[in-house]
């Protein structure tokens, strides 16, 4: 036997079953690694990495109806924590805040009563990481503090408001989806509500084409199948009600999203196509349609980190669609004719995993995906599944056939944005962007072949949750715990569902143990008969005569072998109402509903008797815990020792012993049949019939006695349940009394609860526990017996919304209750649902998840993967670094490394792994938004201004290094940086935009639009074009005819120039930024119209100007202006500005901002970065910011307890760091805690 490490204690848990209806959108992934799921009422923490569920929050009375994790989109440190922060939305309005790992609610939010349409956590955190948005029905937008639970404002609209999306790119752009169309709002703040009703936009497909259409070219081949049936319904975006000829599109909109892979860009779902819309435009530029005959889709997450979709279909099917890179297969054709290389953006289909089986009770629900990597996917089923897919890269052989269709996939070689090293360990598919390369541009050079390979990507399910089947239940425990069973002892649950299954759970750790398929119909009762196995019951639906099958089945555990138990009997006959198993496990009485009960002998499974057709019918049952087992053991070893002690004796010895004692013996033995087990032991049940009347029967091996009759209780009703312990015996009656006998002194009492039929009473386990469960159609009450008082009460509608099904004790203080709404629960005596302490958990396998440490222990976490220079070797084994902390929290981290994944762990131990991959790695692994943003960008500018250093081009700080200097691995950022991007690149994709903005346009409005794009992209031919086409009867005909003379004519005259810039300067006094910034550009003063953006606020376009238009030197000017606005504490985007500083290469000042901002860690670990690369030498206009940033992240780890760590930082700071080391090294064997200043406790 193996010996088990017994947890006699168990925790408080909630096994949940199928979902509700309403729970379909409570579902989040967040970047914590953890998901969030609401099941009725309560709401499960499940870890997708070990496939497990963590917590159970139950607060809510109504069915949680949305859950959205909290965002980490902020530098974590001592005074702003690592923690888990979930808010849950429920159908009667309230909103919880919760503190996961405690179980606790930081705040209770209610404003209606209605059920809350969406909630979502402001994403950019600089200002307040607490905000919350959330939609109250029918048209409220409210803002709320999730930490205090304030209300900051609240706003209503003319419609229902259906969801929101905010803009990934832009705080104060929100799109509201209303009943009637889509309402953009653009000047969203925490700090006031919206001033206008925001701009209402209509979605309407008009059947007549509109009067602007442009002739399609002759040589384009006709568009076939559902691109014929897309393009002659031209989606349009109007800002007019649709009038009655046009069909809405809206009535079926199933969501709306903004693409976080490219700014102003957002898509619409349908059932049968997503149509993707630029909104700048606010024209379809691409959709994806299903066939006839294909699946319709329920729901789309767009990702980040490349331009696809995860779509999932109504067959549970998930599918991912990248976008198709646009660069023409021949250049020449594209120069010649760009319409030719551009159509519309295309989503080639990539992947797709299995279906499931759809069924009435069985559909797919929703779909999340993992935002740090957003390569797994989770589908939630309503049957309470949860399935855990994950995609996979793998490499294929370069195509023969290339032109069959899909253009390959590329992966980049590269590892956490840098180029791999020569033998240097990797992680297989880490993340999206490294299993699919960029999506490449036309005009752009495509990456040379030793830094990508073709892939090809599969879905692979990694892991599956399911709950509990369709209630009804009936519950068992098994038996208690003893000081004989201590050593193999597990705390099993059976569990009897309506399709004929047993499930088995081990209750330590809350997990399925087996799944037996043992009856044909409802499982009706269970009764151990060991602590390995148990006897349950099931009876057939009745047949005219009222007869059924009754199927009484002997199930063995560890075997999972099962065998009817009564033979062959059991068609055509009563059913069966209850079995009932004696305490020592000896004897079974099967109780039928009109006929004689059987008595068995569980042992040998044989009938001993089956009573006479007058037995009175029993109403209740119950076996009396008293028995004569100890009297024939000590009877048994008695006789033992006569005989042995006989059989010594001489011969003429033995004729003297007593024949008294040879009697004895062999009764003895008769009795012990064989000596050792089977002794049967007398054993007594007492049955109540109709009347009321109490009978006592004795059963000894195979005689049965009948004993005493004890007249009924005039006081009580038809008697429904009896349990016996001790010398206390109680039965409950169908009006809800309940009688206590004392039977040592004789005494009855009876108390009327007024709760009506008593369905089931029984006795806590335990020496001298007179606790007693009562069940009751409306509830549960616990009542101490020796007392004869009520200790804790469960009562539909007034503490629990939910009816319990069947009841028992798990341990001598827990109780488990079935309920209606298909979840078992484990409680406390007090019947108080509670969520419990994650850290006090059992669970089976290990869980990665840095929030559950306690903060400090997060950071020292941290800081001890970043780095471990003071070792010259690194080490996954926290005891062997100097760390002064308690035993308890280093074994918790120690627990939390040894949680890490081989792979993850080898590479982080590979010394090939350099600085900037490394902190990319650790921000994944923490799930660290503002973290990973700023490395992402930091590695790929400190890398690409180092090489452009290193191939001896002097780059002045602040501009990017020329386009002819990228030999970076990445040759650029990807497009969802925005403008941190180069700016080469930038404008290759602005000027493909537009191209696919024309070819896309349907109105004079749309072609105006795109005139003035071109204007400012400096493609003027294209531009003069455009305008030439407006028809006579414009009112604009005039104006754009001689706006296209004029484009034409300008030249670099003096007079002229300053001509125009004086007409442009007075636009732009009087209201016209737009116009008199196109003629700046025409005139190339595009540096002034930059400043003149700047001036009126424009920030965003000024930007995008800059990028597009000016030279390196003129567009750092204008960005740096820009950094410094965003640092303005009005806008309060310092993280934003860090940014753009790293995009310009101002590392310095980089530095210095991380170190006043007091983010020492990232400014130390930056500025060591900057000066391996060599973009920042040690000399004496840096030393002071090295001194300092080195000095405070000593400070910092000393704080953390890291002293050996602190040490290294504080000598290579040089005169800074002397004092601190000369206390670190003073203060040998003081604890740190007390060396430290006032200045450090940040």
């Amino acid at each position: 036997m193996i010996p088990y490490s017994v947890n006699i204690k168990l925790a408080a848990r909630t096994l949940t079953g199928t979902l509700n209806l309403q729970n379909k959108t409570a579902v989040d992934w967040g970047w914590q690694g953890l998901i969030a799921q609401g099941c009725h009422s309560s709401i499960l923490i499940i870890d997708p990495k070990t496939s497990q569920t963590i917590q159970v929050l139950e607060r809510h009375k109504a069915n949680v109806v949305k859950v959205k994790w909290s965002r980490e989109n902020y530098h974590h440190s001592l005074s702003s924590p690592y923690s888990l922060r979930l808010a849950s939305a429920d159908s009667a309005g309230k909103i919880i805040v919760w503190d996961v790992v405690s179980g606790t609610a930081h705040c209770e939010i209610q404003e209606h009563s209605k059920p809350i349409q969406d909630m979502d956590w402001l994403w950019t955190q600089d200002a307040s990481r607490d905000l919350l948005l959330a939609i109250h029905p029918p048209n409220y937008i409210v803002l709320w503090n999730g930490d205090t639970g304030t209300k900051l404002w609240k706003k209503s609209y003319a419609e229902n408001i259906l969801s929101f999306s905010f803009d990934p790119f832009d705080p104060s752009n929100l799109a509201l989806l209303t009943s009637e169309g889509i309402v953009f709002i653009s000047d969203f703040s925490h700090s006031k509500p919206p001033g206008s009703g925001g701009k209402k936009v209509y979605i309407a497909s008009p059947h007549a084409s509109p009067a602007h259409t442009k002739p399609v070219p002759a040589a384009l081949p006709a568009p076939t199948g559902a691109k014929k049936a897309l393009n002659k319904v031209k989606v349009l975006i109007t800002n007019e009600k649709p009038t009655a000829e046009a069909v809405t599109l809206n009535a079926d909109c199933l969501q709306l999203s903004y693409l976080p892979s490219k700014r102003n860009h957002m898509l619409l779902l349908y059932p049968r196509e997503i149509l993707i819309l630029d909104l700048e435009l606010s024209q379809t530029v691409g959709v994806v349609a299903i066939e006839r005959s294909g699946v319709p889709f329920i729901q789309v997450i767009p990702c980040a980190q490349r331009d696809a979709l995860f779509c999932l279909h109504e067959n549970g099917c998930i599918t991912l669609r990248v976008c198709r890179s646009t660069t023409a297969p021949d250049e020449s054709v594209a120069a010649s004719d760009p319409e030719q290389s551009v159509q519309e953006l295309v989503y080639d289909l990539r992947s797709q995993c299995d279906a499931i089986r759809v069924t009435k009770t069985v559909r797919p629900y929703r779909m999340v995906i993992c935002p740090v990597n957003e390569n797994n996917a989770a589908l939630t089923v309503s049957d309470g599944r949860v399935m855990l897919w994950e995609l996979k890269a793998h490499v294929s052989k370069p195509t023969v056939n290339p032109n069959s269709g899909l253009s390959p996939l590329y992966a980049p070689v590269a590892f956490c944005g840098s180029p791999l090293g020569q033998n240097q360990k990797k992680i297989q598919d880490l993340s999206l962007n490294t299993m699919i390369g960029q999506s490449l541009v036309s005009g752009a050079d495509p990456p040379p072949p030793s830094l990508q390979q073709e892939v090809q990507l599969k879905f692979l399910l990694t892991g599956l949750l399911s709950g509990l089947p369709l209630p009804p239940f009936a519950l068992r425990m098994c038996p208690p715990l003893t000081t004989k069973n201590i050593n193999h002892y597990q705390p099993l649950l059976a569990v009897g569902t309506s399709n004929g299954s047993v499930l088995v759970y081990n209750l330590t750790s809350g997990l399925l143990h087996k799944d037996l398929s043992v009856h044909s119909c409802e499982v009706k009762g269970i009764e151990w008969v060991s602590l390995t196995s148990f006897l349950s019951f099931a009876t057939s639906t009745p047949n005219n005569a009222g007869l059924v099958r009754n199927e009484l089945q002997h199930v063995d555990l560890p075997t999972g072998r099962c065998f009817a138990f009564r033979g062959e009997q059991g068609n055509d006959e009563p059913a069966i109402e209850m079995m009932k198993v004696s305490h020592l496990k000896q004897y079974l009485v099967v109780v039928f509903r009109d006929k004689p009960l059987e008595l068995w002998d569980v042992r040998t499974g044989t009938l001993l008797r089956e009573m006479a057709k007058n037995f009175p019918t029993v109403t209740a049952l119950e076996w009396s815990p008293s028995h004569n087992l100890k009297s024939l053991k000590k009877k048994q070893m008695l006789a033992r020792e006569a005989m042995a002690r006989y059989t010594t004796l001489s011969d003429n010895e033995q004729s003297s012993v007593e024949s008294s004692v040879i009697s004895l013996l062999q009764d003895a033995e008769s009795k012990s049949e064989g000596g050792g087990q089977a002794i049967s032991a007398r054993e007594h049940f007492v049955f109540t019939d109709t009347d009321g009347q109490v009978y006592h029967i004795t059963v000894e091996g195979n005689t049965v006695k009948d004993g005493a009759r004890i007249p009924p209780d005039g006081s009580m009703g038809s008697i429904a349940c009896i349990a016996w312990k001790g010398d206390t015996l109680v039965l409950g009656d169908v009006d809800g009394n309940l009688n206590f006998w004392d039977l040592k002194a004789r005494l009855s009492r009876g108390i009327p609860t007024h709760r009506g039929w008593v369905k089931k009473i029984r006795f806590a386990p335990g020496k001298g526990n007179q606790k007693l469960l009562v069940m009751y159609t409306d509830g549960a009450e616990v009542w101490d017996t020796k007392e004869v008082n009520m200790v804790s009460s469960l009562r539909i509608g007034r503490n629990v919304n939910y009816r319990i099904l069947d009841i028992d004790w798990c341990t001598s203080d827990k109780v488990v209750l079935a309920s209606e709404d298909g979840c078992i629960r484990v409680l406390e005596m007090a019947m108080k649902s509670a969520s419990y302490r994650m850290d006090e958990q059992d669970l089976t396998d290990p869980v990665w998840c840095p929030y559950l440490l306690l903060p400090r222990a997060a950071l020292t976490l941290k800081a001890f993967l970043l780095l471990q220079p003071w070792s010259g070797t690194f080490t996954m084994d926290i005891t062997q670094v100097d760390y002064t902390e308690k035993h308890e929290i280093k074994g918790l981290i120690q627990e939390q490394l040894n949680s890490m994944s081989n792979d993850m762990k080898s590479v982080l131990l590979d010394p090939e792994l350099n600085l900037l991959q490394r902190c990319l790695l650790v921000s994944r692994l923490f799930g660290d938004e503002s973290d990973l943003q700023f490395w992402t960008v930091a590695a790929h500018y400190l890398q690409s201004f180092a090489q452009a250093r290193h191939l001896s081009v002097p780059v002045p700080e602040g501009q990017s290094p020329a386009e002819g200097t990228q030999a970076t691995p990445q040759g650029h950022l990807d497009i969802y940086h925005d403008t941190l991007c180069e700016s080469f690149y930038f404008q290759r994709f602005q000027l493909e935009r537009v191209h696919l903005q024309e070819v896309k346009r349907s109105s004079y409005e749309h072609t105006k639009k795109c005139a003035d794009q071109l204007l400012l992209l400096g493609q003027t031919d294209r531009a003069v074009q455009l305008l030439l086409e407006t028809s006579a009867d414009n009112p604009s005909y005039y104006c754009d005819s001689l706006k296209a003379c004029l484009v034409t004519t300008i030249t670099s005259s003096g007079p002229s120039q300053s001509t125009i810039k004086l007409v442009a300067t007075n636009m732009i006094a009087n209201g016209k930024l737009a116009e008199g910034v196109q003629l700046l550009c025409l005139i190339d003063k595009a540096a002034d119209a930059c400043r003149y953006l700047q001036t009126y606020g424009e920030w965003n376009r000024a930007a995008w100007l800059a990028k597009v238009r000016l030279n390196p030197a003129e567009s750092s000017d204008v960005l740096k202006r820009w950094a410094e606005h965003l640092c303005s504490p009005q806008v309060n985007q310092k993280s934003k500005a860090i940014l753009v500083l790293l995009s310009l290469g101002c590392f310095h000042k980089v530095g210095e901002m991380l170190q006043s901002m007091r983010y020492f860690d990232r400014a130390a670990l930056f500025i060591e970065a900057c000066l391996k690369y060599g973009v920042m030498e040690a000399n004496d206009s840096t030393n002071k910011l090295i001194g300092a940033a080195f000095v405070d992240y000593a400070r910092l780890l000393r704080t953390l307890g890291l002293r050996e760590s602190a040490a290294f930082w504080a000598s290579r700071a040089g005169g800074a760091g002397e004092q601190l080391l000369e206390e670190l090294f003073q203060g040998e064997g003081a604890v740190p805690e007390e060396t430290e200043g006032p200045e450090n406790t940040e």
